[in-house]
């Protein structure tokens, strides 16, 4: 979760430009101030592709902090 609806439309927006598909879910969906990103994982995910979601997460918070 990343509570503000703004901030985590951005880090999707982001994670979508680096190629991983995210959803961003905030109030009315879930309880206001509790924004979050849905990721849907597989066992048909590679270690890698898991590996580069988290990159992205991680890139993505940094670019817009």
């Amino acid at each position: 979760m990343f509570g503000d609806a703004a901030k985590t439309a951005r880090i999707a927006r982001e994670m979508q430009e680096r190629g991983v598909y995210v959803t961003a879910f905030s109030f009315p969906v879930v309880p206001r101030d509790l924004a979050r990103i849905r990721v849907q994982l597989s066992a048909a995910h590679t270690p890698d592709q898991i590996e580069r979601c988290v990159a992205a997460f991680v890139a993505a918070r940094a670019a817009i902090d």
